[in-house]
């Protein structure tokens, strides 16, 4: 070993050293063992999967999925620990195509030097480009690395096919309360301090899953305690924890992004003002650009309300034109009105259903023509076609209505628009319908007389 590396070595030593003492609560309460791990029992119980592969030293490339806190890169350390392997971490925001290639060249070269294989954990894979991914794919298919990437996104969404094929997917479980309440218990022994049960409910809440948030909260809520009291022990107290406790912005991976909007739509197409107004609150919360949500309650408008309410989509095109007019955060108000609105209409799906009908058979049937009577009729020599030739001026019939269709003949008696029986379309169903009955009647009866003036 060269006076360098000697050299580089103390170093090291010597910084983890005082990390261990003085660096922050979350990475000295770090687990030492997979029996250490507070939750993921599904992956590291005692006949997990998981836990099997990485106590046998038998992990292969790996994608560790879930919410930020629940473990991942303190799993993907664990199973470098019970590995022979090398471990290099690096983090996606830091790391370009050139740094990738470098890690790939030194684990085969001690590959082939002295046989030890090498695992490149990459954090935050998801904010990897495709090109940078595909900078992996060579050493994750010749098994030069075992290749473990954390991300908080759905990897179906943030990663390549081939690299996300050739790897194990592994889905980390936000933690129950019940497991931060352990954590954070262990964090405040650690300390030496004590912690109120209120206090403890609150820290629990307030991390939503996280365990990284927890620790760090009681960790500033420790420092507090310690410094506004002269006890011994810190006492950590439900004020102190609030004190602690600084804004977390709300924030969702892609994959929540789309459950979130989906569940918003939902709970308008499922009459739920309620829900609805909270899942708006989320999605604003989580800095969802407000025009996107105004364009899916435009289109849940006629989806979903149609012709039961036609101000439905009057009002939510108002709440769009309020996205670009008003601006945040006070447009909010404009789509909870909306929001509202729409959940309270009636509904109906009937346009929805009738327009895909209609295209269906554009699609799939034979292309009828124009009949000729109401064909263009405006230019010379029409008429000699036949073009226009026997048209009834809907205005002049007492009913407003010819009752006649303007289908293709092929097309003759086809029916698209049923109305339903909710909101306006059911009156506005009623008098269609009475329409047509009188302008059928009144053609039978034509036809009635012309067929008594031929005998």
């Amino acid at each position: 070993m060269s006076a360098t590396q000697r050299s580089r070595d103390l170093f090291d030593a010597a910084a983890s050293a005082e990390l261990e003492r003085r660096g922050p609560l979350a990475a000295r309460l770090r687990p030492r063992s997979l029996d250490d791990v507070v939750g993921q029992a599904h992956l590291l119980g005692e006949h997990a999967t998981l836990r099997a592969l990485i106590v046998a030293d038998r992990l292969t490339s790996a994608i560790f999925f879930g919410p930020p806190g629940t473990g991942k890169t303190t799993v993907a350390r664990l199973a470098a620990s019970y590995s022979k392997k090398a471990f290099v971490p690096l983090s996606a925001v830091s790391t370009g195509v050139k740094e990738v290639r470098e890690v790939l060249d030194l684990a085969e070269r001690r590959l082939g030097e002295s046989g030890q294989k090498t695992i490149l954990f990459l954090d935050e894979i998801h904010r990897f480009s495709r090109s940078q991914q595909d900078a992996l794919l060579p050493g994750v298919e010749d098994g030069i690395v075992t290749l473990i990437g954390a991300t908080t996104e759905n990897p179906f969404f943030s990663l390549n096919p081939p690299l996300l094929s050739r790897s194990t997917l592994w889905r980390f479980a936000e933690l129950t309360r019940a497991e931060l309440a352990q954590i954070v218990t262990r964090a405040v022994s650690f300390e030496g301090g004590l912690i109120e049960d209120d206090a403890l409910e609150a820290c629990c809440d307030l991390a939503q899953g996280d365990a990284r948030t927890a620790i760090s909260t009681i960790e500033i809520a420790l420092v507090i305690a310690s410094v506004s009291s002269s006890e011994e022990k810190a006492l950590v107290t439900l004020d102190v924890v609030e004190a602690a406790r600084t804004t977390r912005a709300l924030r969702h991976g892609r994959d929540e992004h789309y459950d979130i909007l989906s569940v918003f739509i939902k709970s308008l197409r499922g009459s739920d003002p309620d829900a609805g107004l909270y899942w708006l609150a989320r999605l604003l919360g989580a800095g969802e650009d407000p025009r996107l949500i105004a364009r899916r309650m435009v289109i849940l408008a006629s989806e979903d309300i149609g012709m039961a309410d036609p101000t439905s989509l009057l009002v939510a095109n108002a709440a769009a034109s309020a996205v670009e007019f008003v601006g945040l955060p006070e447009v909010g108000l404009n789509l909870a009105h909306a929001v509202v609105h729409l959940c309270l209409a009636p509904k109906s799906n009937r346009v929805t259903v009738a327009w895909g009908s209609a295209q269906q058979d554009v699609k799939n049937r034979p292309l009828g023509a124009v009949p000729a009577p109401f064909r263009d009729s405006s230019y010379q020599g029409a008429a000699a076609l036949g073009h226009g030739v026997g048209y009834e001026y809907p205005h002049n019939d007492p009913q407003g209505s010819a009752g006649i269709s303007y289908l293709p003949e092929s097309l003759s008696g086809q029916r698209y628009y049923e109305p339903s029986g909710y909101g306006l379309e059911a009156e506005l169903g009623a008098r269609w319908k009475r329409a047509r009955e009188a302008a059928s009647a009144e053609k039978r009866a034509k036809d009635d007389g012309t067929t008594k003036g031929t005998r």
